[in-house]
């Protein structure tokens, strides 16, 4: 551990704000739930028939200056969002924060076509009616999805959250949004003072202090990521310190938001193929390859749709 817990300096105000409007369906209340399932987000369950809001912190890409959002949908689905900081947002940071929470929530992207691929393929459609409305949920910046890949090998989901939850609680910032505290992963400066902290090794640490350099000089960042080749994204992922082919996925899609890629070592994207589509034996890398092009170009927003409704149907 590092020093004391980082509370930032004045109060928050509102800085700015910012509509967003979703190509195709999209619901926050979707993006929201999945949040609330999501170990490594952290993210509180609201009370039965609240409003859906959603309030965090994050490290701006670039600056990796910490701000707040709060964001929520109008009846007309226009997506608003209000940023919160201690201190005036240029007109870049003004629109990197926004880019930013697009990417987040895979807004980014023309959702469109997406119902077309329920058309293709039944399985999907009959998913796809169960869950309106879900789109990707991806960490805050490719930085805190390589830092989480780090925390979890070789950990139980639920340990590595709650070191993830101890480090913002220890070194990350905490920012008012609405009047509610809302602190976020350590941006990078935070976490390169990292010494020691429960339930790390010192493999793990040395391994996190190396990512953080590499993201306070900007080496990568999403944009970036997603503009290259996808075997080149992955090949660059993997030259850092502790990420290995898993792992450079869950950073180039559930990080930087690729749409369109099918995850090639992951045991629950078996399991939940298996599920969904009611077979005897789990099925091959070949096999969920071919049902896959049935995605395109949507694949990742697939695999999120079955691994989320597989998980629905078989947690507790």
């Amino acid at each position: 551990m590092s020093g004391a817990p980082n509370a930032g300096g004045g109060p928050a105000q509102p800085r700015g704000s910012f509509t967003i409007e979703p190509r195709g369906g999209y619901s926050l209340a979707a993006s929201i739930r999945f949040l609330e399932g999501f170990e490594p987000a952290a993210f509180p369950s609201a009370p039965e028939g609240a409003p859906a809001v959603l309030d965090a912190a994050f490290a701006l890409e670039g600056s990796w200056l910490t701000v707040g959002v709060s964001v929520e949908q109008s009846e007309s689905g226009a997506v608003k969002g209000r940023l919160f900081s201690e201190r005036a947002l240029g007109r870049a940071e003004l629109s990197a924060a926004k880019s930013q929470v697009e990417r987040i929530l895979s807004l980014d992207v023309d959702g469109s076509g997406y119902a077309e691929v329920g058309e293709r393929d039944p399985v999907i459609r009959r998913l796809q009616s169960a869950f309106p409305g879900l789109r990707p949920v991806c960490f805050w910046s490719w930085y805190e999805a390589a830092a989480w890949s780090i925390i979890g090998q070789r950990m139980r989901m639920g340990q590595a959250a709650a070191v993830k939850a101890g480090l913002a609680t220890e070194l990350g910032t905490q920012v008012q949004v609405g009047g509610s505290p809302q602190r976020a992963f350590p941006a990078p400066r935070q976490l390169a003072e990292l010494q020691y902290f429960p339930g790390l090794t010192a493999a793990k640490v040395e391994r996190l202090r190396a990512l953080a350099e590499t993201a306070r000089v900007n080496r990568f960042d999403s944009a970036m990521l997603r503009s290259l080749p996808r075997a080149e994204a992955l090949a660059a992922l993997q030259e850092l310190p502790g990420i290995g082919p898993l792992s450079a996925e869950l950073v180039l899609l559930r990080g930087a938001g690729d749409p369109d890629h099918v995850p090639e070592h992951t045991a629950r994207l078996t399991a939940a193929v298996q599920w969904a589509y009611d077979l005897d034996t789990p099925p091959t890398a070949e096999h969920i390859a071919s049902l896959a092009e049935a995605w395109a170009p949507y694949r990742t927003w697939v695999v999120v749709l079955l691994r989320s409704a597989h998980y629905e149907a078989t947690r507790g």
